[in-house]
């Protein structure tokens, strides 16, 4: 299994950080589908630097915000300070939650859990389950093997489904796991799947285009 390692946020600044700070379109939807379920221990799993922790803790939700990196973590601190709102914090690897078991009624994770190998992963799964009470939501997103990084022959190959992504920026030498739709069903077959689908991003880099797929999952815990 590989050793977790978390974004370079230090370089993340200007232009950047303002993409970082702002919530996806998703997180809206999560938000008012949460609320209206009457959910609100929210754990923010991979904060960054907290537009998803801000969205939830302005709606009166009960923020964790969990980081690998404790430069995220205290970006998002100093935020949320700014905000008058008030969470709890913590550092740590998603290999090994440091939370109660049943503590979380909503869980939100994007473009995270996929920074591990196959080994990795089967244990993150794992650890969301406990930590998830009965009927907890947990909203998931994973790079599908459609994507152009999968078919980077010059990214190693960590195991069949996982790649070591060389690309400057901050995700260089960041683990990368990829799935289809079969090994989504098997991932999560412990799980009620709500729903599964694959969305397609459109990069422009130096004179050509690069697909980009991701899987959103949406899973319930029976």
């Amino acid at each position: 299994m590989v050793k977790s390692k978390g974004w370079n946020w230090k370089i993340v600044k200007d232009e950047k950080e303002e993409f970082w700070k702002t919530p996806s379109v998703e997180s809206y939807y999560l938000l008012n589908r949460w609320r209206e379920q009457n959910k609100k221990d929210f754990l923010d799993l991979g904060c960054g630097l907290g537009r998803h922790s801000i969205l939830f803790g302005k709606n009166k939700f009960d923020v964790c915000c969990f980081d690998i990196s404790k430069e995220a973590i205290d970006r998002t601190k100093e935020w949320a300070k700014e905000e008058n709102l008030e969470f709890d914090y913590k550092v740590g690897d998603m290999l090994k939650l440091p939370y109660n078991d049943e503590q979380f009624d909503c869980i939100y994770c994007k473009n995270v859990i996929s920074h591990t190998d196959t080994e990795g992963m089967k244990k993150i799964i794992k650890e969301l389950d406990r930590v998830m009470k009965h009927g907890c939501e947990c909203y998931i997103t994973l790079l599908s093997k459609d994507t152009w990084g999968f078919k980077q022959d010059s990214w190693p190959l960590i195991d069949e489904n996982t790649r070591l992504k060389m690309q400057e920026g901050p995700e260089y030498k960041v683990p990368h796991f990829y799935v289809d739709y079969n090994l989504i069903k098997e991932l999560f077959k412990d799980f009620k799947i709500i729903n599964i689908h694959q969305e397609i991003e459109y990069i422009e880099k130096q004179n050509s285009v690069l697909e980009s797929y991701h899987y959103h999952i949406l899973i319930q815990k029976y």
